[in-house]
């Protein structure tokens, strides 16, 4: 049996100059966020308690609870807004097109009955409400002619609905069924969001020309502006009010969180920025918050998540972070099992500890995409897309120095002598070349067309894989490699070869779902018939006592088989990655640890069959 210890989550999917609205539970500490197709429920209180929904056919863009907090209404960039419930199983209660393009933004009413969407409608209406379990239109929502990025629902009666967008109007529905009511044009660029305060009596819209205006609620009069000493000097992208309705939370373009205090008559005056902890680059950017009960939450253009604690604003705020895109690699450290490295293809590197969570970024002085990654004790070695091989250390949670080779040619995959890392076996799309340090010993042209390869822990040996789904054996002396055998058992090309951790044997899998465990000696195939995938296999993983094998597919799932009993008496691990599995790794008997295309890293426990 297996089951899910920890997941450590993705971070929200963002855009460079635009805002992501990110929302809360209203009876707990859970947030909703989204990235790709996936929206992710995270709780503040314990950040490894996550869960994921991951039925949108396309990317998600936004969700958010229901009044009673028992339902999610979550939207996606095909104009659909799924209906589903937040308890067991995520049971779909219904599903609806609303707009014919990307839907930005979605609330509720107050009574749980009509939710109202907006967003991109190409040419045809660019804000919907409906009934909630029907579908049936509450409204015409005429008077804006651009993308609308938000919309609120006031929350007392009677109701009324604000929507706001790139078109630089505000405007004012009252209903039900809603009628256009007025508009106000005090912004001069994007208005990118838009709140009612949680008592009803005003809402603020926040745009990118630097300003926060604040309305009456019920007439949609200006009643006040945020002040614009000590103000956001960049757009600002998203506004939060606190439970009491007497403060907001922004965040803008300037990389910095603000809390304002806002007076009776509806101005509001700066109570205290909060900076963002990064070094100040892009990635600093704030481009999403919220005020969750005590929580203040802000998110960075690069995905990094800070709580402030709203009780006491000066205490440093706890990150949470992760990655945006596909984890292609995992690496787990021998000196200690308990620390796991994760690399995405966009030259992020994190590092997690197992039962804590997320525990830093290592942080390249050269911040090139990753395709092959690979890490010993001291240091890990990355290659990319520029034909140049790295070799950084890692000292603590820095990074010192980096040095790099450049191979003359587009790495394929690399291999490291783990008794010996000094010796790197890197394959290219027509041979392989063996690096010594960042010295090139040989480029070998082997006449084939290589897509794996894997060295031996002693750098004696080295096993290639061709195109034609054949092992070529070669054995390394100095700098040449001599071949000793072909083994021809795969019908598709090789994608993958793993030594067993005490070398007696090997494992390799394809492109056409079959995985093969060899003895090392004999050269026979030790484990056969492992076809139980439906879809390329990415990565394989061994066990460190050499009994269990992991094989992961782009299938999405994680299949464990035992090497001494036949494949069939397999433990599956389905749909363990949306999108598919890149990245494997035993911590320790009995825990695994994988990564893929929806940028999570899971851990999941094995319980050995008797």
């Amino acid at each position: 049996m297996t089951q899910l210890a920890e997941t450590y989550a993705c971070v929200p999917t963002t855009e460079r100059g635009r805002g992501i609205l990110i929302s809360g539970n209203p009876k707990s500490n859970t947030i909703l966020y989204t990235n790709g197709r996936s929206v992710i429920m995270l709780n503040l209180d314990n950040p490894l308690d996550v869960s994921v929904y991951a039925e949108h056919a396309y990317p998600a863009t936004v969700a958010r609870y229901s009044p009673n907090a028992e339902w999610i209404a979550s939207a996606d960039v095909s104009g659909t807004v799924r209906i589903w419930g937040t308890r067991n199983e995520f049971v779909l209660k219904k599903e609806f097109k609303v707009l014919s393009g990307r839907i930005d933004d979605l609330q509720w009413s107050p009574d749980g009955m009509r939710i109202v969407a907006s967003g991109e409608g190409k040419g045809k209406s660019l804000v919907r409400a409906f009934m909630w379990d029907s579908g049936t239109n509450v409204g015409d929502f005429d008077g804006h002619s651009r993308r609308v990025l938000s919309c609120a629902f006031k929350p007392t009666r009677p109701f009324r609905i604000v929507t706001c967008g790139e078109d630089f109007l505000v405007n004012f529905y009252e209903g039900p069924p809603f009628k256009f009511k007025l508009s106000h044009r005090d912004h001069s660029n994007f208005v990118n969001c838009v709140r009612f305060s949680p008592d009803g009596t005003k809402f603020i819209t926040v745009s990118s020309d630097k300003k926060g205006l604040i309305y009456d609620a019920k007439t949609a009069e200006k009643i006040g502006e945020l002040s614009s000493e000590d103000g956001h000097n960049g757009s600002i992208y998203a506004v939060s009010w606190s439970p009491d309705s007497k403060q907001v939370l922004t965040v803008s373009a300037d990389k910095t969180a603000k809390v304002w205090e806002i007076s009776e008559d509806g101005n509001g005056t700066v109570k205290k920025t909060l900076g963002s902890p990064g070094s100040g680059g892009v990635d600093d950017m704030l481009v999403g918050c919220l005020w969750q009960n005590d929580h203040l939450v802000t998110v960075s253009l690069g995905g990094t998540i800070s709580l402030f604690s709203a009780t006491d604003l000066d205490k440093a705020p706890l990150l949470l972070s992760g990655h945006m895109k596909n984890v292609t690699s995992l690496a787990v450290l021998k000196s200690d099992p308990k620390v796991i490295l994760s690399s995405s293809y966009d030259g992020l590197i994190i590092k997690w500890i197992q039962g804590i969570g997320y525990s830093g970024r290592l942080q390249r002085k050269e911040n090139s995409n990753i395709k092959c990654f690979a890490a010993v004790e001291e240091e890990f070695v990355t290659s990319g897309f520029d034909n140049k091989i790295w070799r950084v250390s890692v000292l603590g949670d820095q990074c010192g120095d980096a040095d790099s080779v450049d191979i003359g040619t587009q790495p394929k995959d690399l291999s490291l002598a783990l008794l010996s890392p000094e010796l790197a076996l890197v394959s290219t799309d027509s041979g392989v070349v063996l690096l010594r340090g960042t010295k090139i010993v040989s480029t070998i042209n082997l006449g084939f067309t290589v897509t794996a390869s894997a060295i031996s822990p002693d750098g004696t040996e080295a096993i290639v894989g061709g195109q034609d789904g054949k092992l070529h054996i070669y054995s390394v002396t100095g700098d040449t490699l001599n071949e000793e055998a072909v083994l021809e058992k795969h019908r598709g090309a090789i994608s993958v070869i793993r030594y067993s951790p005490d070398v007696s044997m090997f494992a390799s899998g394809d492109v056409n779902r079959e995985a093969v465990v060899w003895d090392r000696n004999s050269r026979e195939v030790r484990l056969k018939n492992m076809l139980y995938h439906t879809a390329r296999i990415n990565c394989l993983a061994w066990s460190p006592d050499n009994s269990l094998i992991a094989t992961g597919s782009l299938d999405t799932c994680v299949i464990i088989y035992e090497v001494d009993k036949p494949a069939s008496s397999r433990l599956t691990i389905k749909g363990a990655h949306l999108g598919g599995v890149y990245g494997l790794a035993f911590t320790d008997q009995y825990s695994v640890v994988s990564s893929g295309e929806d940028a999570c890293v899971r851990v999941w426990r094995l319980t050995p069959q008797s």
